[in-house]
Formats: C-alpha cells, sequence, structure tokens
C-alpha cells in the first residue's frame, strides 16, 4: 500500500473551465510548450469519451471493430510523437486501474498500450495501494500538469462525460501535484508489462445488451 497523502486541492483557489474554453486553453498552452515535461494522473474507471470512432464501436458492444479502428490511428500518433520529440515535450500517465476491468478499462489499455508504442511514459497504480490516501480524500482527482506552470483538474458529469476543468496556476500548488504524481509513477509497473500479465489474453468485454457494465 503507498502511504502518499495527496496535496490539497480547493477549487476555488482556481478557474473554472467551460470544455471547449478548456481545450482552447489546453491547447494553446501545450503549443508553448519547449523541453518540458507534462504529467498525467487518471483515477475514474469509466468515461464517455467523445469524438472516438473506436470509442463509439465499444459503445455499440463491437469490440472487433474497436480494436480495428485504434489500429487506424497509428500515423496520428506518430506524427504527435515526432512533434514531441522535435520540442523537447516528454508527457508522463499514471492509470489508476481497479479490477475486475471495466470493459471502458480494458478498451483504454489497449490504446494506452498502442500510445507506449509511439513513446509516451505510461505506468500502471492497482486502485488498491490508494487505500491509505483516498480513505483520507476520497478518490484522487483526475489532473495534468501541463510543464512547470498549469494543473488542470479536468471534471466529469456522473456519467463520464467531459465537463470541462478548473485550471490552476499557483506555482507552489503546481509543483505539489507534480511532484505527488512523479512519486505515483516512481511507484507504478510500466503499462506493456501489466498488459502482458493482465489484459492480453483477456476475452472481449462483457457487455449486457449494448450497454457497458459500469463499475
Amino acid at each position: 500500500m503507498l502511504d502518499l497523502l495527496a496535496p490539497d486541492l480547493a477549487p476555488e483557489q482556481g478557474e473554472r473551465l467551460t470544455r471547449e474554453v478548456y481545450r482552447r486553453d489546453f491547447r494553446q498552452r501545450e503549443d508553448r510548450l519547449r523541453d518540458q515535461a507534462s504529467w498525467k494522473l487518471e483515477r475514474r474507471q469509466h468515461f464517455e469519451e467523445q469524438g472516438s470512432p473506436s470509442r463509439d464501436a465499444l459503445r455499440r458492444g463491437e469490440w472487433s471493430e474497436a480494436l480495428r479502428l485504434l489500429e487506424e490511428r497509428r500515423g496520428d500518433l506518430l506524427a504527435l510523437a515526432r512533434e514531441d520529440e522535435r520540442r523537447g515535450r516528454a508527457f508522463h500517465r499514471v492509470r489508476v486501474v481497479a479490477e475486475p476491468l471495466t470493459p471502458y478499462m480494458q478498451w483504454q489499455l489497449h490504446s494506452l498500450r498502442q500510445r507506449a508504442e509511439f513513446g509516451e511514459r505510461i505506468r500502471i497504480i492497482d486502485a488498491g495501494a490508494l487505500a491509505a490516501a483516498e480513505d483520507a480524500g476520497g478518490l484522487l482527482p483526475e489532473l495534468v500538469v501541463l510543464g512547470d506552470g498549469t494543473l488542470y483538474q479536468v471534471i466529469y458529469d456522473e456519467t463520464g462525460v467531459p465537463d470541462g476543468a478548473i485550471r490552476y496556476t499557483d506555482h507552489a500548488l503546481v509543483r505539489s501535484w507534480e511532484n505527488y504524481i512523479q512519486q505515483l509513477y516512481e511507484a507504478g509497473e510500466d503499462l506493456v508489462s501489466y498488459f502482458e500479465r493482465k489484459v492480453s489474453r483477456l476475452r472481449p468485454p462483457a457487455m449486457t445488451g449494448t450497454t457497458e457494465r459500469r463499475e
């Protein structure tokens, strides 16, 4: 068990952004990054991602089609990897995983396995290892630390649909969360290793009609 208590994160310390403003703000700030690292923490076990044909196929219960559509984006991932290399950007992701996997998580781990092939640095943390931290403050938030100056708490509604973000720019706060995510990353298991052990031989996820079985 990881005895790592998360830093405080009070919404009133940040600025609430709508979904469209968040996406625009993120793109603008990311475009300015040079020779810096970014960090992402994902905790929820189900998201209703939008704008992904592969995710839509999963939602319809079409597992083979969902995986086939993931393969179609390899060119885009390669272009992104080359751009990150050109600008000296390094993206790290900590993915918290609870077992048994939800259908979404099984799909996302396939997606992340592909991203890892193109250089994204991804580690897995078992949800049970966070019991001490989450008993103290509830589930960890969904976060992105962009470079060394911006922290986004990504907001979702109760069904997992994106609903914008809260942006924080206080240097001490951003740095404290960056350090926290780095510690989780260092304690985690490499995504490729986890995928081969736990995911690669799983049967297609269980569906009820065309509805995913959620946590």
